[in-house]
């Protein structure tokens, strides 16, 4: 099977071809000896090897004897040229071996040549010279060629030959070795095909697809002489792929080494009919009549050639793999004409199937194999689904009838021979239908023929796979080391017990120090009674007893005793009995009273009875939440919709520090969102305060002037922020945008001017320190405008922002502005435009947008993505809708926000920020399955979302309502590394109790405690845990908090008391 023309070589060149800048490369080949031959003929004496490459006789060696164990030497040398503008391409390369014959010479007669024949053949894959090899020595196994055709081939391997391959350089460099790839399809059969198939030799049933390749170039791979197979067994697996040739004179030498389809389960594959109710019907359809190719055809990307491939997956997720039969009439008598000869060829069956490659783009994804549906070709149809706009196999069509087995292929067509052909395409059509029509029409409408796929239910299996995911995905061996570094050592905090058993402990106590005191009164106004005095008679211990009650009453020591008595039987009445309420009738409190005299009389003569004093519990430590902890707990009581506690938490960060700027402007860009636009000027004008000269705090108090519509202090306001810091191009762009708002068109354009100038500037800076670091110690980030550092306030110390960067939002590598560097940590409102390998936004709007959309300032961001709409440099890019669509998620629009984040994935769908985003629609819509896929393949993403804090809980929520309990482990844990809070930890712990892992789940839940201490939740599991493990005292403690903390979670709730009752203490009411 041959390539069209010019697919292999020609003087046009694929994507896989060498640079046109590149030499030629010399493939030598040696032919060292072969061995055994005399298993493949015993009588055999002289032969000789011949060597052929593309179709090309490389050479034959020279005669030699065959030694009587079957070796014969020939160390014959011969090689060819490797170029993109000869016929031996990197393509070349990459699908066709290369072939030697070992030839018999036979004995010369008078006069008459030397008898010759083909003894047997061998094929030697050149692949390896394109993974960065440049010699290659292989035993190749000798195949037996048959002596006629009747003669039954042996497929056994008896006989070997050795040989060495090598170039003096690699043929490709290490760059375009690691950035390029290797496409390999292999089409296996068409199945359930029409009855009207047949063995007939003059029928040819081929298939073709086109791959996109660098420019504007497509590499057509053509799929020829499918053997139809009538009803039988099914076809073996695993069973060799085979070589794309047509001149293998040994059958078994078509087999490629090491190379099988071993198929697999139908709902493991990529493709259609994966359904239950598709696999009896795929059962029945291989056993019957088939067309089968078992060929793999290969072709080297190039980085460009990559770089396309997946720009056309993400436009058009469907490729087309066409199907036809071509029938050669008999050529009539007398010499025809050039023209008459192409008429010949005869193109029936015209189908097309439908390859969804989008799995391709999701990470780690090298392969597809499935089976596609196969439906009459309609030019509109495959246009619609495909954007091809013409069949392949009419640009081939007059190649088909000049490809034969065992011949060269014809010259491509130079680029105006096929300019006048796509010029003429409405001529009447060279493609003969079965029904005999022709004209332009008969290729936009089905033919009769065409429409039998349909009817018969056919289908192709094929595979299409890349050596190389064309997004990478992470390794395990990094998940796992990240893991491993999950929980940090913690010193145990001391054990806080407040259950009702600690209460009753507490008031003997009490009583035991008030009878001291009461006894040491005693001693004051009697004395103390010595042992030898004898007993006290009755009658005065009353008049005693008498007189020490009026003694306390007129002292006021009475009153306080009982004052000490107090708080005690209050904390039992709260702790015991749990009574917090009052009581709605007088008979219950009456009722009550009593019940608590008894037992609190009960108790005191317990306390007198014994002669013990504990020390007091130490006290519960302080809390010690940083900075940074509380920002991120805002965040997360603000995506859960808990505004409340939202707020509490920024305040609690300012009330910590007063002077923290930051805690400020978060507080603001808070407000800001939810429409408090004064109090959000406040908190601006307070940062302010702190530092005058802080250029963020004055953009920032310029845009709720703005907002307020105090035009005259926000115009103060940005040009005492561009006087301060000339260079910021977020400064300048704001600007413009105010007196844009102004209608001083004048002034924008002057500093949108400015801006972009210093864009250009700071470009420029770009490019050339990597540059300048190729030949120093390394890569360092100094550009006028992106100090990480320049905004922060004075006195925070140095790595502050790379701290809060680690712990907050990872830091984007592609994104290093100075105003990005301390902008309010939003990560959920404002995920990054681009991250990672994306490109970085290049316009001085994009800039501003990154800038605003962290501080909620939504009006000044749909008027920087309308000048970026407009922006020649600009337009609407992944970034322009993943803006757009945060926007339309904030003012709950969610359908508008859907339909942004698909066009940003058509434009970017590698883009982890996009997917985080489509996963957070998706579970604010409450489709979690949606969501889940979404985060999932964010998750397995190599670049980190901006947001991942927040795709990270609520995947691993997602896991947990699904009972995933081993998954949500890890995901947790990821988020603890990621940023640890109350609520990954919560997580952790949940996740490791459904486990029954009980130590490790209440490890998790003690960190969740320390981080926050009023999370009804978290004391609620701690309760369970303290019940199973028989802890009494605290599980009665962690329920009491549970219950005071008022626990949402009803089942949980539930949960709890139904353990309490199965194991008999718990709750302090038993």
């Amino acid at each position: 099977m041959e390539v069209p023309a010019g697919l292999a070589g020609g003087s046009v060149s694929s994507a896989a071809a060498l640079p046109s800048t590149s030499q030629p490369a010399a493939v030598q080949i040696t032919v060292l000896k072969a061995q055994d031959l005399k298993t493949l003929k015993s009588d055999v004496l002289v032969t000789l090897v011949r060597v052929e490459y593309n179709g090309a006789v490389l050479g034959d060696s020279s005669k030699a004897d065959v030694l009587p164990d079957g070796t014969a030497n020939y160390n014959f040398t011969t090689s060819f040229e490797c170029s993109a503008e000869g016929p031996n391409s990197l393509d070349v390369i990459a699908q066709k071996p290369l072939l030697v014959t070992v030839v018999e010479v036979g004995q010369k007669e008078k006069k008459k040549q030397e008898k010759t024949a083909p003894l047997g053949q061998a094929v030697v894959d050149l692949l390896p010279l394109l993974q960065g090899e440049c010699s290659l020595k292989v035993s190749a196994p000798l195949y037996a060629v048959p002596a006629s055709p009747s003669e039954s081939p042996r497929l056994e391997v008896t006989a070997g030959l050795e040989v060495t391959v090598c170039t003096k350089e690699p043929l490709l460099s290490a760059t375009e070795f690691s950035s390029g790839s290797l496409l390999s399809v292999t089409l296996e059969a068409a199945y359930s095909v029409p009855e009207a198939f047949t063995t007939d030799s003059q029928q040819n049933y081929m298939a073709c697809l086109q791959v996109p390749a660098a420019g504007e170039k497509e590499l057509p791979l053509l799929f020829r002489n499918g053997i139809v197979k009538a009803s039988g067994e099914k076809e073996p697996l695993p069973r060799p792929k085979n070589w794309p040739l047509g001149n293998i004179l040994a059958p078994g030498a078509l087999s490629i080494p090491n190379s099988f389809i071993v198929g697999g389960p139908y709902e493991d594959e990529d493709g259609e009919l994966t359904k239950s109710e598709d696999m009896e019907f795929r059962i029945q359809a291989e056993s019957t009549k088939r067309i089968v190719w078992d060929v793999e055809r290969r072709c080297y990307l190039d980085a460009a050639a990559v770089a396309v491939l997946q720009k056309h997956i993400a436009e058009c997720r469907y490729w087309p793999v066409e199907l036809c039969r071509v029938s050669t009439a008999p050529a009539s008598k007398g010499k025809a004409s050039k023209v008459d000869k192409g008429d010949e060829t005869q193109i029936s069956f015209h189908g097309v199937a439908y390859v969804n490659m989008l799995p391709l783009l999701c990470p780690g994804v090298k392969e597809i194999r499935g089976a596609f549906r196969v439906f009459g070709y309609q030019d509109s149809e495959v246009f619609e689904k495909t954007k091809s706009q013409h069949s392949i196999f009419w640009e081939l069509k007059s190649h088909l009838s000049l490809i034969k087995e065992g011949l060269g292929t014809p010259p491509l067509p130079s680029k105006t021979q096929k300019e006048d052909k796509d010029s003429n395409r409405t001529s009447p059509s060279k493609i003969q239908l079965s029904d005999g029509t022709g004209g332009p029409e008969s290729t936009r409408i089905c033919s009769v023929d065409g429409q039998q796929y349909s009817e018969a239910g056919t289908f192709l299996v094929l595979e299409i796979k890349l050596d190389k995911a064309l997004v990478p995905k992470r390794l395990r061996e990094e998940l796992t080391r990240r893991v491993k570094e999950m929980i940090p050592s913690r010193p145990a905090l001391p054990a806080q017990t407040e259950g009702a058993k600690k209460v009753v402990e507490d008031y003997h106590k009490r009583v035991t120090s008030v009878a001291n005191a009461i006894l040491s009164e005693y001693h004051k106004l009697f004395g103390k009674q010595l042992p030898d005095q004898g007993a006290t008679d009755h009658q005065t211990l009353e008049e005693q007893k008498r007189q020490l009650n009026y003694e306390l009453n007129t002292s006021g020591k009475y009153f306080a005793f009982k004052e000490q008595l107090k708080y005690p039987v209050v904390k039992i009445v709260r702790e015991k009995y749990l009574k917090t309420t009052a009581f709605e009738t007088q008979e219950e409190l009456q009722a009550f009273l009593s019940e608590l005299y008894v037992y609190l009389v009960e108790q005191m003569h317990v306390a007198l009875n014994q002669l013990l004093s504990e020390e007091g519990a130490s006290p519960a430590p302080p809390s010690r939440t940083t900075q940074e902890q509380l920002g991120l707990f805002a965040r997360e009581a603000e995506a859960n919709k808990d505004y409340k506690l939202a707020s509490l938490y920024h305040q609690q960060r300012i009330t910590q520090d007063q002077h923290n700027i930051q805690a400020w402007l978060d507080y603001g860009a808070f407000c800001l969102l939810h429409e408090d636009t004064t109090k959000a000027q406040e908190c601006f004008q307070q940062a302010l305060s702190v530092d005058l000269q802080h250029v963020q705090s004055l953009l920032l108090c310029g845009i709720g002037a703005v907002m307020l519509q105090h035009y005259e202090d926000a115009e103060v306001f940005f040009e005492d922020a561009c006087c301060l810091e000339p260079s910021s191009i977020i400064a300048w762009t704001l600007s413009g945008l105010f007196y844009e708002l102004q209608n001083n068109n004048v002034q924008a354009e002057r500093n949108f001017r400015e801006a972009k100038k210093l864009l250009q500037v700071q470009l420029s800076e770009e490019r050339r320190i990597p540059e300048a670091a190729e030949g120093g110690e390394g890569k360092k980030d100094i550009s006028p405008s992106t100090d990480p550092e320049e905004f922060l306030p004075e006195g925070v110390p140095d790595g502050s922002a790379d701290k809060l960067s680690e712990v907050v939002e990872p830091a984007l590598a592609c994104v290093t502005s100075k105003e990005e560097a301390t902008a309010p940590e939003t990560a959920l409102e404002a995920p990054s435009l681009d991250s990672g390998p994306h490109q970085p936004p290049c316009t001085v709007f994009m800039k501003a947008v990154e800038f605003l959309m962290k501080v909620n300032a939504i009006q000044f961001v749909h008027k920087a993505l309308a000048h970026e709409l407009l922006s020649p440099q600009g337009g609407p890019s992944c970034g322009y809708y993943l803006a757009l669509a945060r926007t339309y998620l904030l003012q709950e629009d969610l359908p508008s926000c859907e339909q942004c984040l698909q066009e940003a994935v058509r434009i970017d769908c590698t883009n982890p920020n996009v997917w985080a985003q489509k996963g957070h629609l998706w579970y604010l819509k409450g489709d979690c399955g949606q969501a889940k896929e979404c985060y999932e393949r964010v998750v397995s993403f190599v670049e980190d979302a901006v947001d991942m804090h927040f795709v990270y809980l609520r995947l691993g929520s997602i896991y947990l309502e699904e009972k995933e309990y081993g998954r949500a482990k890890q995901i947790y844990l990821l988020a603890c590394d990621n940023s640890a809070s109350c609520l990954t930890w919560l997580g952790v712990g949940i996740a490791c109790y459904r486990l029954g892992e009980l130590v490790e789940a209440e490890d998790a839940l003690s960190e969740a405690n320390a981080l926050d201490n009023t999370n009804a939740e978290v004391w609620g599991y701690l309760a369970l845990i303290c019940l199973r493990g028989g802890r009494e005292l605290e599980a009665e403690q962690c329920y009491k908090y549970t219950v005071k903390l008022g626990l949402r979670n009803d089942a949980l709730l539930r949960e709890i008391r139904a353990a309490q009752r199965r194991f008999g203490f718990g709750d302090p009411a038993f």
